[in-house]
C-alpha cells in the first residue's frame, strides 16, 4: 500500500512535463537495467487468487545468480509453491547490523474491463511521461529499484559496512500467506536487520516539484468490533421504534460522532511540528498548539475538520458492513454492523471497546470483544536514520523539500517488522501528485522522472546508511 501526507489538497501537476519524460531521453545504463527489471515485474501477474509471486521471485533470483551472487546468498522459500519469497544477501565488513530493503510482489486484482480500452494491467506501457500497469506504483517501483541497486552495487565492487539484505515478499495486499510473517517465523536470521527501508512514504509535488519527503515510522492498528441488537420483531404494519435495524442506526449515528482522546507519540509529535511550517496559519497554529498540550480542546477542533489530520490525532472507528431484518413485511428482529478501528500505536482494544459502549449508551446493544492485538512501538526517529534521509533528500531534490515523519493510518509489513524489533522506515523518494493516487485502481501509474528520481535517491540513502563517516 502507499499513503501521502495530509494538508496538500491543493498540490497539482504543471501543464509541462520534464524533456525526458515527454521525449523519451535515453537511458543511462543503470536506468536501463531498472526499466527492464520494473517492465518484468509489471508484467508477471502476482494477484493473489490467480497470480504466482513465485515466478516473479525466480525471475529475481536469475538476475542476482547470473551476476555472480553466490546461490547461498540467494534464498527462496514459501509456504506454497505460488507464494515464494526471495531474500538476497549483500555481504558488508559487517562493522554494523545489516539493512534490510523490503518490498512485496503481489498486487491487487486488476481485471482488463475495470482499465481503459486501450490499457491492460498486467501490459507494462509508456505513455504521455507516466508509466503505467498493475503494480507500477505499488509496490514493483521499489522492489525493482531494489534489485538494480544491488546488482549496480555489486557491478561497482561496493563494500558497505554492514550486509544489505533484499527481501521481495509474498501476500501484503492480503492473501494467507504473507512473506513477511512466514520470514520472521520460519527463518528470522535471513532477515535480522537493524533497520529496514519498506514503501508506506513518498512523495508530494507542488506545481511539478518536489515539495514533501514523508518518512512512514509508525502504523495505526486495525481492529473489528461486531455491533448488534435483537428484539421480539412484529408485523410491519404497526412500526415501532424499538426495532433492531432502528436501534442499530442510533447506535452507528453515535459511534460516528464519537471521539477517541487525543494520542500523540513521537512521530505524530514530529510531523505536526514539520508540517505547521508549510500549513496554513491558522491550521500550523493548531498543530504547534496540539504537540505542547494534546488535551487543547479548541486546537483538536480545528485540526479535526482535515479528515487526514483527525485521524493522525487520536483512534478513528467507523462502520463498514450492515446487515439485519429476516422479512420485506416484518419488523426486524436482529441487526448488526462491522466498525472498523484504527486504533494509535498503544491503544488497548479493551479500552476501544469501553469507547464504544460508553458513545453508544444502550445496554440493548452489544459490542463483541476486541481481538488480541499486538502493538508495535513508532521506530524511533533516531539521528542515524533521519541524518541520511534529510542529507539525501537535500542532494538529491534540493534544500527547500522538506522530510516529514508520518504515522501511517493504513498498514504496511512494517509493522510485522516493528514487532519484532526491527525498525522499519517507509521511504522511497517517489514524488507524484497527492491527488492522482491510482494505487489498487483504475489506470495505475507512474511518473517516468519520478522513477528515475527515486532509483537514484534509494541508491544514494542505502550507500549513506551503510558507509561509516569518519570524524576528523
Amino acid at each position: 500500500m502507499r499513503l501521502t501526507v495530509a494538508g496538500v489538497a491543493t498540490l497539482v501537476l504543471p501543464a509541462i512535463l520534464s524533456a525526458q519524460a515527454q521525449q523519451g531521453a535515453a537511458l543511462s545504463p543503470n536506468q536501463q537495467l531498472a526499466h527492464d527489471i520494473y517492465k518484468q515485474l509489471v508484467e508477471i501477474n502476482t494477484v493473489d487468487s490467480v497470480g504466482s509471486t513465485t515466478v516473479a521471485a525466480n525471475a529475481m533470483a536469475k538476475r542476482f545468480l547470473d551476476a555472480g551472487f553466490p546461490a547461498s546468498d540467494v534464498f527462496q522459500g514459501g509456504p506454497r509453491a505460488d507464494k515464494g519469497n526471495l531474500v538476497v544477501r549483500y555481504h558488508g565488513s559487517g562493522a554494523r547490523k545489516p539493512l534490510l530493503l523490503l518490498a512485496h510482489l503481489d498486487v491487487v486484482q486488476a481485471l482488463k474491463s475495470d482499465w481503459s480500452a486501450d490499457l491492460d494491467p498486467f501490459v507494462f506501457t509508456e505513455r504521455d511521461g507516466y508509466y503505467y500497469g498493475r503494480g507500477s506504483g505499488d509496490d514493483k517501483a521499489m522492489g525493482s529499484i531494489f534489485v538494480a541497486n544491488l546488482l549496480r552495487f555489486k557491478h561497482e565492487g561496493y563494500v558497505p559496512d554492514r550486509d544489505i539484505i533484499l527481501a521481495l515478499t509474498a501476500d501484503e495486499e492480503g492473501g494467507p500467506a504473507n512473506g513477511v510473517r512466514w520470514l520472521l517465523a520460519n527463518h528470522k536470521d535471513l532477515i535480522d536487520a537493524a533497520y529496514a527501508l519498506n514503501e508506506g512514504g513518498g512523495g508530494a509535488l507542488r506545481d511539478g516539484k518536489p515539495f514533501i519527503n514523508s518518512v512512514g515510522a509508525a502504523e495505526k492498528v486495525s481492529a473489528n468490533f461486531t455491533i448488534s441488537t435483537a428484539n421480539r420483531g412484529g408485523h410491519s404494519s404497526v412500526p415501532r421504534d424499538d426495532n433492531a435495524i432502528y436501534q442499530l442506526a442510533q447506535a452507528l449515528t453515535h459511534v460516528a460522532t464519537h471521539q477517541f482522546p487525543v494520542m500523540l507519540n513521537e512521530v505524530t509529535r514530529a510531523y505536526f511540528t514539520r508540517t505547521a511550517a508549510i500549513e496554513t496559519p491558522e491550521m500550523g497554529a493548531a498543530m504547534r498548539a496540539i504537540v505542547a498540550n494534546p488535551n487543547d480542546a479548541k486546537a483538536s477542533a480545528t485540526l479535526s475538520r482535515d479528515p487526514r489530520y483527525r485521524s493522525m490525532l487520536r483512534t478513528t472507528c467507523v462502520a463498514t458492513m450492515l446487515s439485519g431484518g429476516h422479512a420485506r413485511n416484518a419488523l426486524p428482529q436482529t441487526a448488526k454492523a462491522n466498525v472498523n478501528c484504527r486504533m494509535a500505536p498503544g491503544h488497548d482494544p479493551a479500552e476501544v471497546r469501553a469507547g464504544l459502549i460508553a458513545a453508544i449508551g444502550d445496554t440493548g446493544v452489544s459490542v463483541s470483544n476486541g481481538p488480541a492485538m499486538e502493538h508495535a512501538a513508532p521506530s524511533p526517529l533516531t539521528p542515524e536514520v533521519m541524518g541520511p534521509i534529510e542529507k539525501v533528500t537535500r542532494d538529491v531534490f534540493g534544500p527547500s523539500v522538506a522530510v516529514i515523519p508520518t504515522m501511517g493510518t493504513g498498514a504496511t509489513d512494517s509493522k510485522y517488522l516493528r514487532a519484532t524489533g526491527i525498525a522499519g522506515y517507509g521511504v522511497s523518494g517517489l514524488f507524484g501528485d497527492p491527488n492522482d493516487n491510482r494505487a489498487h485502481g483504475k489506470d495505475e501509474r507512474v511518473l517516468i522522472k519520478s522513477y528515475y528520481d527515486s532509483e537514484e535517491f534509494l541508491y544514494r540513502l542505502v550507500k549513506e546508511m551503510s558507509t561509516t563517516k569518519t570524524v576528523p
